[in-house]
């Protein structure tokens, strides 16, 4: 990138800045937050019962295909970020502006947040259609329902945030434990009880049907996608500050962070394939659908519009966990180092980005609109999210790079965890990444008859757009006015 109105500072520091400087701002003793909260939102930022029908499909074999992006791509960045984050306070930025270059580090944590452009009208889609089947399910086909429930949700969400994190953390820890854990819970206990009960498990639980079904690249592409069911490990060491001793809090809360998102992974889908049998739960099923048939079978229905509601509570609780991670971290930087204009680097009076929401959800509301104004726009939208995805990606490239380089250039710089084998976790998680990258040019069966070219075109040409041209134009007509380090955030 071009270094056009840059101050005269150099783009990589001799030795890693003090604390005060790398960005770490100590909170005032209201807005601590507890490693166990800090686990429990970074579990809500990644897990959720959505895959759970869709893994139940392939039975027994659903524990090697979350187990194997768990193993490449999971323990890598889980492992890799507790050390970073643990040594340099400050988030992914920090990370790779002293692994690489500062440039590189813009790109880094806009990729970051630039991903969730698209990301909540999709999560608050599956919220509309949930809260559909719970009080009418022909509203679920209604654009106007989808429309409104988008733009309510969002900007509720914008307010709690305004709030400041100490409320986020609870919301959000809240959501996961009584809209992920209870009903995942609740599923994997009928599912006992189902086979105690002496039925044969739908699904065959035999050790020749722990491999999926190779169907040449089709396979390949199922692994990788679940790499990305894993996405978003790293986004919550912004908050590492709000921690009272973040080099050993952190690891601890990235490691019960792990665990309970392979629990909630797996465990769910293997209850529901005892129970449904494949052939009735297709690729598209909603989760709603599999927890009706569940209780179905128990006599339970009942139950099912409460977990509508507690599903909808967790998709919230995952919402708020994203509106307080990237945002936060976009603008720790802008203010340090004037990258963004000094109107999104505007704060609320308890020290929150909330231009930068406001800003963004203008853009949530205007695709939440597209719902209620155009018959069907699930392909273009599905489009959209493999964009997204592309972009998001392109942080971990970058985030496996610096790691290295930070373990060579500063071998010395105090760290609360240190992770083992760095070089080759590095090397299995920046492999992993790329290939999930070039998987998502290949185009899906839901493109249809389109021109494969085409799609390739529309999604390099908007990952490029989106993760590169727009970080590029804000960095070069940046001004040295804009920076206003002196103002932290909350």
């Amino acid at each position: 990138m071009s270094t056009t109105n840059r101050p005269n500072r150099s783009q990589e520091p001799a030795e890693p800045p003090p604390a005060e400087r790398a960005g770490r701002v100590r909170p005032p003793a209201a807005a601590w937050i507890s490693w166990v909260a800090l686990a429990l939102m970074t579990t809500g930022s990644v897990a959720s019962l959505r895959p759970s029908p869709t893994m139940a499909v392939y039975g027994l074999a659903a524990v090697f295909l979350y187990v194997v992006p768990a193993i490449v791509f999971l323990l890598p960045t889980s492992l890799v970020s507790a050390e970073l984050a643990s040594g340099w306070p400050g988030g992914v930025y920090n990370w790779v502006a002293l692994g690489i270059s500062k440039p590189m580090g813009f790109l880094a944590v806009w990729c970051q947040f630039a991903m969730t452009i698209f990301y909540y009208p999709s999560l608050l889609g599956y919220v509309a259609s949930t809260l559909a089947y719970v009080f009418d399910p022909d509203l679920a086909t209604s654009g106007w329902w989808t429309a409104a429930v988008i733009v309510v949700a969002y900007w509720s969400g914008v307010w709690v945030s305004s709030r400041g994190t100490k409320g986020v953390a609870g919301l959000a820890g809240g959501g996961l434990v009584v809209g992920t854990l209870l009903p995942g819970a609740l599923l994997v206990v009928l599912g006992l009880v189902f086979l105690g009960q002496g039925h044969p498990s739908a699904a065959p639980m035999s050790a020749s049907h722990l491999l999926p079904a190779w169907a040449g690249l089709a396979s390949l592409v199922l692994i990788v996608n679940n790499f990305l069911s894993y996405s978003g490990m790293e986004m919550n060491a912004v908050h590492v500050s709000s921690l009272r001793k973040p080099g050993k809090e952190f690891p601890r809360a990235m490691f019960l962070a792990m665990g309970l998102v392979l629990l909630i992974f797996i465990l769910p889908a293997l209850a529901i394939s005892w129970i449904v049998p494949a052939d009735r739960l297709s690729l598209t099923a909603g989760v709603m659908q599999a927890f009706d048939a569940v209780f179905a079978g128990f006599g339970l229905q009942w139950l099912t519009p409460v977990i509508g509601i507690l599903l909808v509570l967790a998709s919230l609780g995952g919402m708020l966990t994203w509106l307080a991670g990237p945002s936060k971290g976009l603008l720790l930087i802008a203010r340090q180092e004037g990258y963004l204009p000094p109107f999104l680097q505007r704060l609320n009076r308890r020290g929150v980005q909330q231009n930068i929401l406001v800003t963004q959800g203008a853009i949530t509301t205007a695709i939440a609109l597209l719902y209620a104004f155009i018959p069907d726009v699930s392909s273009a939208y599905w489009i959209f999210s493999v964009i997204t995805t592309q972009v998001y990606l392109i942080v971990y490239l970058l985030l496996f790079v610096a790691a290295v380089r930070l373990r060579r250039k500063y071998p010395e710089q105090p760290r609360g965890f240190r992770a083992p084998m760095l070089l080759g976790l590095c090397g299995v998680g920046f492999c992993a990444s790329l290939a999930a990258l070039l998987v998502g040019f290949v185009p899906p069966s839901q493109f249809g008859s389109g021109s494969p070219w085409l799609y390739v075109g529309i999604v390099a040409g908007g990952a490029l757009g989106l993760g590169l041209l727009v970080p590029f134009l804000f960095y070069r007509l940046r001004k040295p006015s804009w920076r206003q380090p002196e103002v932290s955030p909350s």
